[in-house]
């Protein structure tokens, strides 16, 4: 398997708590791999630390070979990283069409480039074409605080690929989706693995979607990595089934 993201060693502590406690672990290019844990475990502050929105206490993180530790999210962004977050980072009084061209021009050089492109950022058939993947065409004008939430949790995913990104860390994407809706979202984002070799790590309480969506699992608890292997050894393994999978 080749590295396509490492992380050694990363620790993060806020005051007497560790939050993330000498965490690493490897992803390779092409793999789906999920994150779980109980609330508290760790696992949004190691998505930020790895991301750039904060900065960790120790280790390192490399992407491609390249060491890429408390970098900028923007830089990462432009190296090909994605992600989504818990909350959704959509702007609902614009239409779901300009969303996926603002979300694209933050990957599309300076601002004086911008000035002289044409209205749409020269963006438009790239976003038509992730309206038409993402199956939103048919509210692309509409305004997206107007759609719904399983609606707006695609136009979130979608926008993170208007980067064309390589890696993608998902935070909760099965989060207070329609149960009804799962079954595509699960269906895209393996459509995504499989036409575009996208990598994804994918934090998500959701245990069915998660088992299904990916190839393997790391159980993160007190900070540490409890356990990590495929979904069938994750959920037989009794660490995890007394720490998290237990009644």
């Amino acid at each position: 398997m080749t590295a396509l993201l490492q992380v050694e060693g990363l620790a993060r502590s806020f005051g007497a708590i560790k939050a993330v406690d000498g965490v690493s672990f490897e992803v390779g290019a092409g793999e789906v791999v999920g994150l779980i844990g109980p609330n508290g475990s760790g696992k949004s502050t190691l998505f930020n630390c790895i991301l750039g929105q904060i900065g960790p206490s120790a280790g390192q993180v490399t992407f491609e070979g390249q060491q890429i530790t408390r970098r900028s999210p923007l830089a990462l962004n432009r190296l090909g990283i994605g992600r989504t977050f818990q909350m959704l980072q959509v702007f609902p009084r614009l239409s779901v069409r300009d969303n996926l061209i603002v979300a694209g021009q933050e990957h599309e050089g300076r601002l004086f480039g911008r000035l002289l492109a044409p209205p749409d950022a020269g963006l438009g058939a790239a976003a038509d074409e992730m309206l038409e993947q993402f199956r939103l065409s048919h509210v692309a004008h509409q305004a997206a605080g107007d759609c719904s939430f399983g609606q707006q949790k695609l136009l979130d995913i979608a926008m993170a690929f208007m980067t064309g990104p390589r890696l993608v860390l998902l935070d909760e994407p099965a989060g207070g989706v329609n149960p009804n809706m799962l079954g595509d979202l699960h269906a895209l984002l393996r459509r995504l693995n499989a036409d575009r070799r996208t990598t994804f790590v994918v934090i998500e309480h959701n245990m069915e979607f998660v088992m299904r969506l990916c190839d393997r699992v790391l159980v993160l608890a007190q900070g540490r990595i409890l356990a990590e292997g495929t979904p069938e050894q994750v959920r037989a393994n009794p660490a995890v089934i007394e720490a998290y999978l237990g009644d």
